[in-house]
C-alpha cells in the first residue's frame, strides 16, 4: 500500500525539539533537501505500490536514506545508526522532530532497491537536475560521458578450503570406483 502523504504539524512541542530551530538551515542538507522534487519521485515510484496491505514507508525517507548513503560511501546500517545522531540526516530525510531511535529495521533499505529496480534512473536524472540548477553541472559537462567498468562484478568464484575439500573428497570417490576400492 502507498504510504500516506507527510503532514508537517508546524506546531511545536513542549517534549521535542524541532529540527528546523536546531539546525543551521543553510548547512549542504538542509539546501539539498530543498531542491529535490520530492513529490515528483514520490509520484515517479507510486505504482510500484500495490492497493492492499499496510501502508509503506515514506518515500522521501527511503529515497533520502538511499542518497545519503551513497554521499557518505555509508552501509545499510551505517547509515541508520549516522541517522540517529545526526538531526543534518534526520531532516534531510523528512522528519519535524528530532527522534532519538530508528524508527525502522536496517534491512527495509534493502528491501526498497529490490522494489525499485530500473526506478534508480530516476534517482540519478533528479540528482542530475539539482546540480545543473545549483550550478554545479554545466551543459558542457554532459558531452563527453566516460563510463569506467573496471569494477564490473564479475562471475568468478575464488576456491575457499572447504570447496577444495569438497572437490578432493568427489576425485577421491572417483578413483575409488574406478579401482574396485570399496568405501564406507
Amino acid at each position: 500500500m502507498r504510504p500516506k502523504k507527510h503532514k508537517t504539524t508546524g506546531s511545536n512541542d513542549l517534549f521535542r525539539a524541532r529540527l528546523d530551530q536546531i539546525i543551521n538551515m543553510k548547512h549542504e542538507l538542509v539546501l539539498l533537501a530543498g531542491k529535490i522534487d520530492w513529490d515528483w519521485i514520490d509520484g515517479e515510484i507510486a505504482p510500484l505500490y500495490s492497493e492492499n496491505g499496510r501502508p509503506g514507508i515514506a518515500t522521501r525517507f527511503m529515497i533520502g536514506l538511499l542518497l545519503l548513503k551513497h554521499t557518505y560511501g555509508l552501509s545499510d546500517e551505517g547509515v541508520c545508526e549516522r541517522w540517529v545522531h545526526d538531526s543534518y540526516f534526520q531532516f534531510f530525510t523528512g522528519e519535524e522532530f528530532f527522534q532519538h531511535a530508528f524508527t525502522h529495521e536496517h534491512s527495509d533499505l534493502s528491501h526498497w532497491r529490490k522494489r525499485l529496480g530500473d526506478k534508480l534512473e530516476l534517482l540519478l536524472a533528479e540528482s542530475l537536475r539539482v546540480a545543473h540548477e545549483a550550478g554545479a553541472l554545466r551543459s558542457q559537462d554532459l558531452k563527453r560521458v566516460a563510463a569506467d567498468t573496471t569494477v564490473q562484478p564479475k562471475a568468478i568464484t575464488f576456491p575457499t578450503d572447504a570447496e577444495l575439500l569438497h572437490a578432493a573428497i568427489k576425485d577421491l570417490n572417483r578413483l575409488a570406483r574406478r579401482h574396485g576400492v570399496r568405501l564406507r
